[in-house]
């Protein structure tokens, strides 16, 4: 089938999601958990999210070498050629450099006029439709005004997890009217804040959560990232030309040079031209066991379950059975506010409003040698 290299989309899928812990896996990260609409894996409802504004053939993943059999296994309506590797681990920076120039060695110049839509595959997202109308928006103004572009949400809380990005001023007194433009230029991009501060940019009308859903004609993010990032820019060429021959030790060579950096740090931040599409539809991160509380059905005492588990007098509890009530029997009793996750190999118990360490117990959990992680 004809690939079309007008509008690609690039799933950066490379992420383990050790907040998961014990359901998220090296070989099983978050993007292949069944948090998705219906059951589905993120991963897989990225995809189908997308698939109407691009075809299959310029859809491309990018992942960790470990990943890439377990993606192309997923059964993804994608080719499998198509779910890409990188060599090594070096952040959402890296992985977009891989992809360019994986791009460029397989069409050339001709990748150089791509619009690229660049979408994480751990998102839950509710409204296909407006999410496709949005990123039509995003592409057809980067197509048409050049420059790089962002999906911002408006924010619904206050929230220190996540980075902002801060409107013009300008743009910002309308951005309530009906009149304003579609796409809103971009003054600064945020580190994720304090608390008072988040609860600030939640009010302000002028502060939107990062998505991490860009959008660019390769030419210009090349040009950013030449004056942004030289040592990311450099690194393109020899490795398109790397890739092009097939020569897997120089690529992974030349690769390996690169900072393990998000591209918002190396260059979203430092960009000179960046426009913001507000978000029409429901976002969420997924990013810790927390985000179930915003995702799943509650029952009337507040807890969300999954799997077979027995509550009693509890409350604001999330509750995962992955094992089954076959394999083992879970049952909760007058507490309020944990998350107890069981599968077959190990658990977790945390108040909810600490999930967000769960990592740190899964670097011990490696330090101690443990197989289960």
């Amino acid at each position: 089938m004809k690939e079309d290299w007008d509008r690609i989309a690039i799933i950066i899928a490379g992420g383990i999601g050790e907040r998961f812990w014990p359901l998220s896996r090296l070989l099983r990260p978050k993007q292949l958990l069944p948090f998705g609409p219906g059951g589905a894996t993120l991963l897989e409802d990225t995809v189908k999210r997308i698939k109407p504004l691009i075809p299959p053939e310029s859809i491309y993943i990018v992942t960790g070498r470990m990943l890439q059999e377990p993606i192309r296994a997923a059964g993804l309506a994608v080719p499998a050629d198509n779910v890409i590797a990188e060599p090594a681990r070096r952040n959402t920076a890296g992985a977009l450099v891989f992809a360019s120039s994986y791009l460029l060695a397989r069409r050339g110049g001709v990748a150089r006029e791509a619009i690229l839509a660049i979408l994480p595959a751990d998102h839950l997202i509710e409204d296909a439709e407006a999410f496709r109308a949005d990123v039509s928006i995003a592409m057809d103004v980067v197509a048409e005004r050049g420059g790089l572009a962002v999906i911002g949400i408006p924010p619904a809380r206050p929230e220190t997890g996540y980075g902002y990005i801060e409107l013009a001023e300008e743009d910002a007194r309308n951005v309530e009217d009906e009149t304003t433009p579609t796409a809103l230029r971009v003054a600064a991009f945020k580190e994720k804040p304090d608390a008072g501060t988040a609860s600030r940019y939640a009010t302000s009308g002028r502060h939107f959560w990062n998505s991490g859903m860009f959008f660019w004609r390769m030419n210009d993010f090349l040009d950013e990232l030449r004056t942004a990032a030289p040592d990311h820019f450099n690194v393109v060429e020899p490795l398109a030309l790397a890739l092009r021959e097939e020569k897997e030790e120089e690529a992974k060579s030349l690769f390996e040079r690169l900072e393990d950096i998000s591209i918002d740090y190396v260059l979203m931040e430092r960009a000179r031209k960046v426009w913001m599409i507000p978000a029409a539809f429901y976002w969420d991160d997924m990013g810790a066991w927390d985000s179930l509380r915003r995702a799943g059905e509650m029952d009337a005492e507040g807890n969300v379950a999954l799997g077979d588990s027995i509550r009693v007098d509890t409350r604001d509890c999330i509750v995962v059975n992955d094992a089954g009530g076959e394999a083992i029997s879970v049952a909760l009793v007058g507490v309020e506010g944990l998350t107890v996750v069981v599968t077959d190999d190990g658990v977790l118990v945390s108040r909810t409003n600490r999930v967000q360490d769960v990592r740190e117990a899964v670097k011990l959990l490696k330090e101690k040698g443990s197989p289960h992680v």
